[in-house]
This record gives C-alpha cells, structure tokens and sequence, in this order.
C-alpha cells in the first residue's frame, strides 16, 4: 500500500482563484442543506444532476453569501483540510454506494487514503488494559500486512488502533462526529494531529458542528462502508461499536469479533457478535486470509495475548507461589490496597487470576 500524497479532485480551501471559491461556494451549500439528509443529494447525484441543479429545485436551499463562504474557505485553511465532493474521482466507491453518502468530505491529511484497502477496528472507550494492547498489536499486524486502519477517534480501543497502526509505519484514518474545525475528545487533539501527519482525519458535518449524540451512528456507518472488514475488540452489547457491526453487515461488509474472559462485561459485544456467526479472530492472520491477503509470518494467535509488566507481573508471580487473600497480597507486594485494586481487576477482567470463595486469589494458568 503506497497511497499518493496528492490527491486529483480535491478542492483546497489555501486556493484563491475566483473558479475555486465558487465551486467551494456550490458545495458548501449543497453540505448546508443536505449534511442532515444526504439520501436526497445523494439520490439526485447518482442520476447525473449538478450541485447548480440541486440547488435550484429543492425548496428551501440557497447558496451562501460570499461572507459565509469566505468565513468557512478561511476556517478550513486553518485546519489544513481539502473537501472530497461526491462529484471528485477521489471521492471513495465505498462510501458511494450508499444510499445516504455523504455529499461533501473535509481530510486532514492524505485525502487518497479514502481509496486504499482498509479494515474497522473498534471497540470499547473504557477498555481493560489487555484490550488496548490487543487492539494495538491487530492493528499493527494488519498494517504491516498492507491494510490501513480505520476507526473513530474515540478514547479505548479507538485510541490504541490508531496509535498500534502509526507505530508500526502504517496508515490509519479517524472519522468525527463532529465539524472539521473540532477534534473530540479534545484530550485526543495531538492524536488527530499525528494521524493528519501521517493519515487522514475525515468529518462529513459542516463546521463547529458539535460532537452530539445522534453524530456518531453517522459516523459509524461510514467507518463500517470505507472498510473490507469490521473488527470489533471489547464491547457492551449496548455500544456504539455494536452498532457499526450492524451497519456492517447492512452493508456487507465481513464482521470479525475477538474473543475475550466469559465474565467480563466488554466480553458480551463480542460474544454476541461470535454467535450470530461473526469471524473469529485469533490472530492478524485470520483477517489477512479471509481478505485474500498473504498472512504475516510472525503473527500467531498467541501474540494477541498480551504481556504482562511492573505490578500485574509481580501480582501473577506472588500467586503463582501462593493463593492469597486482597490483604495478604498487599502486603507481599508491600502495595497499598488502592494499588493493587486497578492491576488486579485487569488480571481479572483478562482471565489470568480468579478469587476463590474463600477470597483467595489464584492463578489461572502458567503466568508470563
């Protein structure tokens, strides 16, 4: 996968020529009235019709005053992003297929990576510690296995996507749920940056559009439309990454799900999704193979498995020796008890360790 830095199509809001702020005019205003109801624009599109002609026959719409349009020109600037029209050959096939695709994309970053092959790997913002090393090291094995990494920017599994992907000299794109000119959560602002640098960040909604509830469904559905896959690593059966599976499979898109600890309640999205016949993912390879791709030779099913460091690793070798009681082992460790409560759920929640109803704890298995 080598994408091109420059990208044919793309209007650059840095252009000053008359020609560009007035074609920028045309699709602001198309985004204005239809970013909320794209199924029309979209319909009206696939048939041939021009921004000009949508316009003029749909009640209500009008284009923007020169101000409005200069004040928007000017904000993206400042943002670094380019538009993707849906009338641009670099506009994605992926995401015009659907019946609802967006008439207008902003990216920061390489807009060409909308046309490269990619999977979906979401999953939980309060994520275990062993989900996040997971989700890292999947992401990392299918970018060195030649496919970008989408997701959604969110805290959790989003993140460490993301970060596994450009750690390993990979590519990644960050869909919003909200305006071009924002980036949320805003604790993930230097995040965004880094991914523009070496990615795409891409919103559909007009700018200051705030992140809102009912925002992120839409961006579900485009980060489950651009990819070939759909992972899903730890999730509530009520979440939003539950609902980009579903969106996947409305759009055909494969669904794969990894497995995790029978009690753990980010376990159940998962599991639900195993039995309603997802992919099982072991391992890198079980996505590569089923996308026709040569699997990485290092990667095994063991290697999703994550290491375990500082106070959990001495937590698994005080039990390995003996099963103790929370007190007991705070005291071996010489740890105080809200320092050994966090890597001790964490072992828990990643069935290394179980609490026998005589409140001891034990080992489940060889430790590493």
């Amino acid at each position: 996968m080598d994408p091109s830095f420059g990208s044919p199509g793309v209007l650059d809001p840095a252009e000053s020529s008359s020609e560009a702020r007035e074609e920028l005019r045309l699709w602001f205003s198309v985004q204005a009235c239809f970013a909320w109801a794209p199924e029309a624009a979209a319909a009206a599109f696939s048939r041939g019709a021009s921004p000009e002609a949508l316009l003029a026959r749909t009640s209500g719409a009008r284009l923007l005053s020169n101000h409005e349009t200069e004040k928007a020109r000017e904000t993206l600037a400042r943002a670094g992003a380019v538009l993707v029209p849906w009338s641009s050959s670099a506009y994605p096939a992926r995401l015009r297929r659907l019946t609802d695709a967006p008439p207008l994309l902003a990216v920061r970053g390489l807009a060409s990576l909308l046309s490269v092959r990619a999977v979906a790997l979401v999953g939980a913002r309060a994520a275990t510690v062993p989900g996040r090393e997971i989700a890292s090291r999947l992401a990392a094995r299918l970018s060195e296995g030649g496919l970008a990494i989408v997701s959604g920017l969110a805290r959790g599994i989003d993140r460490a996507a993301h970060e596994g992907a450009l750690d390993a000299g990979g590519y990644t794109l960050a869909f919003q749920a909200c305006g071009p000119d924002r980036v949320y959560p805003a604790s993930h602002r230097g995040l965004a940056n880094r991914i523009a640098e070496a990615g795409a960040v891409v919103s559909e909604l007009p700018i200051g559009a705030p992140p809102r509830a009912p925002h992120f469904p839409l961006r579900n559905r485009l980060i489950s439309a651009l990819s070939e896959a759909v992972i899903v690593v730890e999730a509530r059966v009520r979440s939003g990454s539950l609902v980009t599976a579903r969106h996947a499979a409305d759009q055909g898109v494969d669904v794969f799900a990894v497995p995790g600890p029978i009690d753990a309640p980010t376990s159940r999205g998962p599991h639900q999704l195993l039995r309603e016949g997802a992919g099982l993912v072991e391992g890198a390879a079980d996505v590569l193979s089923a996308l026709g791709l040569p699997a990485v030779v290092r990667d095994e099913a063991s290697s999703l498995a994550p290491a375990h460091t500082g106070p959990e690793k001495r937590i698994l070798s005080s039990l390995a020796k003996r099963p103790s009681n929370r007190e007991e082992l705070a005291r071996t460790l010489r740890l105080g008890l809200p320092e050994l409560a966090g890597p001790l759920l964490e072992l828990e929640l990643s069935g290394r360790v179980a609490c026998d109803r005589d409140g001891r704890w034990r080992v489940l298995g060889p430790h590493r």
